[in-house]
């Protein structure tokens, strides 16, 4: 099965020149979902995995499948002002301004092993901050598992470049 094929392109969202991967597809399909989740999973089978942190939205989707199947915690990486009690942030810069990702305090104990988990890496912003974020925990980021890479945009290479291992499943050039 290829995944990729499983993944719409919708031209020109959220803007002009923009092609979106639409993961919804995959996920309707009962087998490339579950295949998505062994594929991610597979490298870590065996290893001591604490929590498994993603990043909001489709990232949970994913992350909580993920880390059912490695027996690991979640940890829901949020917008800020989503999360209920005590959290502790980080600000990114975005191509268009800027954001804040936020977790509870007490999500990650120091030294845990954490692997982050989210659907798509393109610039790799958004990833940097959440290892930022984790790091600042106390966590032990031993992966970082993203089912779409637009390689392109550099955001494994860059999360490679800041010492994170990074496992991705389908590739598309030109995103």
């Amino acid at each position: 099965m290829n995944l990729a094929d499983h993944i719409r392109a919708i031209p020109g969202h959220p803007k002009p020149g923009i092609l979106f991967r639409d993961i919804t597809t995959l996920l309707g399909d009962a087998g490339a979902f579950r295949r998505t989740v062994d594929e991610l999973t597979r490298p870590f089978l065996g290893m001591r995995i604490d929590k498994v942190a993603a990043i909001e939205a489709r990232g949970f989707i994913l992350g909580g499948a993920v880390a059912y199947q490695l027996g690991a915690g979640f940890v829901p990486l949020r917008k800020k002002g989503k999360l209920p009690h005590h959290t502790r942030a980080v600000e990114y810069a975005l191509e268009y301004g800027a954001d804040a990702m936020e977790m509870h305090l007490d999500a990650i104990l120091e030294g845990e092993t954490v692997m982050l988990v989210d659907d798509l890496i393109a610039t790799g912003g958004t990833a940097l901050a959440a290892v930022d974020l984790l790091t600042q925990a106390g966590a032990r980021i031993i992966a970082a598992a993203f089912l779409v890479d637009l390689p392109e945009l550099g955001g494994a290479a860059r999360l490679r470049a800041a010492g994170v291992a990074v496992t991705t499943l389908v590739a598309f050039e030109g995103h």
